[in-house]
């Protein structure tokens, strides 16, 4: 799998373009800009290396990571993928003249290619936030940083969730790269370690 990132829109989310070197398939996560300049670049870098985008994805459904959801799909005729507790966040983004947007649950795999993702649901930042797991990734949206974890305390967001969640992401193997929504990559391993909402959850309330 080749990834490609790109930082967008005022809260410097990170959009990801990964994509299946054999078939060229490809799936654009979080496209959150603000701006169509920023994602000009993103069709630039798709359209150069000739790829065939098949699914958006959104690890979750707040404005600085859908932002741009809309300007994808209608450039790629291609579906919005969000966690079914975070469709109400895209309802205002659905248009009938493209293909059905895809509501994921826990389990779920998303397909490009000879590459596939795994749906984590990892409720807490949102009821519908979810992480990507594939061979030797994870995308983490904003339930997992380097060295930090997603804002809780957001109307739509659940503290206890998130501790559960995360005890989700820290049966991962220790080897798995981190893309995280905002910030630095990681692994699993060094977050386990040096993560303070990992290592004195108790202390912090996680």
């Amino acid at each position: 799998m080749h990834i490609e990132t790109f930082t967008v829109g005022m809260l410097s989310t990170n959009c990801y373009v990964a994509s299946c070197e054999e078939t060229k398939e490809a799936i654009v996560i979080d496209p959150g800009m603000d701006f169509s300049s920023e994602a000009k670049t993103i069709f630039d870098l798709i359209e150069q290396a000739h790829l065939k985008v098949k699914f958006i994805v959104n690890t979750h459904g707040h404005r600085d990571h859908i932002n741009g959801d809309t300007l994808f799909q209608g450039r790629y005729q291609v579906p919005i993928c969000i966690h079914k507790q975070d469709a109400n966040f895209i309802e205002n983004l659905q248009t009938s003249i493209y293909s059905p947007n895809i509501m994921l649950l826990d389990g779920d795999t998303v397909e490009f290619g000879v590459e596939t993702l795994k749906v984590i649901h990892t409720p807490g930042h949102t009821l519908g936030s979810i992480c990507l797991v594939g061979e030797k990734l994870v995308f983490t949206g904003d339930t997992l940083f380097a060295l930090g974890i997603g804002r809780t305390d957001f109307p739509e967001s659940y503290p206890s969730l998130m501790r559960q969640s995360l005890d989700k992401l820290t049966l991962l193997p220790d080897a798995l790269v981190i893309y995280p929504g905002h910030g630095e990559t990681s692994t699993i391993g060094i977050e386990k370690e040096t993560n303070p909402f990992l290592t004195f959850r108790d202390m912090l309330g996680y």
